[in-house]
């Protein structure tokens, strides 16, 4: 039984439209992907940041927070705060993201590290 002429391409149309939306879908997942992918790398580097930094805590914070940049710019990370709280120091982190054209968010986490207290 042939097919009425009103009715030819209307699966070509459907099927595009549900192509079109898997797409979408899919560019809306990488760029939620890609904002905690940000948010995972600032916290790390915020964490190794501070650890590093904690290490050269007795130098004085000039020495402590000069070791925080350098670990924090070699995980991808821009440090925006450090400071020495007695032996702790305290490390923020930034990370900016652009997960679509035009959409440009920045990743943030603030670490402490210090010596062990009882």
């Amino acid at each position: 039984m042939p097919c009425p002429d009103n009715e030819r391409g209307g699966a070509t149309v459907i099927l595009l439209a549900v192509g079109l939306v898997f797409v979408l879908m899919g560019t809306f997942g990488a760029a939620v992907a890609g904002a905690a992918m940000a948010a995972q790398r600032a916290a790390v580097a915020a964490d190794l940041g501070a650890l590093a930094g904690a290490a050269k805590a007795l130098d004085g914070e000039a020495a402590a927070c000069a070791s925080a940049v350098d670990i924090a710019v070699r995980n991808g990370a821009r440090l925006v705060g450090c400071r020495l709280d007695g032996l702790d120091l305290l490390v923020t982190t930034e990370v900016t993201v652009t997960p679509l054209p035009g959409l440009t968010r920045v990743a943030a986490s603030t670490a402490r590290a210090g010596p062990v207290r009882g």
